[in-house]
């Protein structure tokens, strides 16, 4: 799993991508490769690919706040619906997760539903004042 990530964070996609299939050769329920595999098509604009590893990491760990909050952003634009939910479910298990509010809050405000995009942006402020500028202006 280390040569992985070292791999990755030299950007040996390939090289990464091959030893995470390694890993998942002897153990099928790492949940970490299956997550990384889906950065790495994530980052190779995979869609298909990154969604179907997050979702067997999920399938692993239902509550993976990581691959929780990767797959919502995959959804972000094709189905807010499934983003909104997954991301609730990123906020349920840490109700300080301020990127999480974030992007709930747009999901929201996309769907005009201001009151709750203003709670959720006002919790993302709350748990991190940096994200005050992503906010968009009319909430802030």
């Amino acid at each position: 799993m280390q040569a992985g990530i070292l791999q990755q964070e030299h950007h040996d996609f390939e090289g990464a991508d091959r030893t995470y299939r390694r890993v998942l050769e002897l153990d099928p329920q790492n949940k970490f490769a299956w997550y990384n595999l889906g950065v790495i098509a994530h980052e190779d604009d995979r869609v298909a690919d990154a969604r179907a590893a997050y979702d067997k990491a999920l399938k692993i760990d239902p509550a993976f706040p990581s691959a929780l909050f990767n797959e919502a952003l995959l959804l972000e634009s094709s189905d807010p619906d499934r983003a909104g939910g997954l991301l609730k479910r990123v906020i349920a298990g840490n109700p300080k997760a301020a990127t999480a509010h974030l992007r709930l809050g747009r999901i929201w405000a996309q769907k005009n539903r201001d009151d709750k995009a203003a709670d959720e942006f006002r919790r993302a402020v709350a748990a991190d004042p940096s994200l005050r500028s992503q906010v968009p202006e009319e909430f802030r």
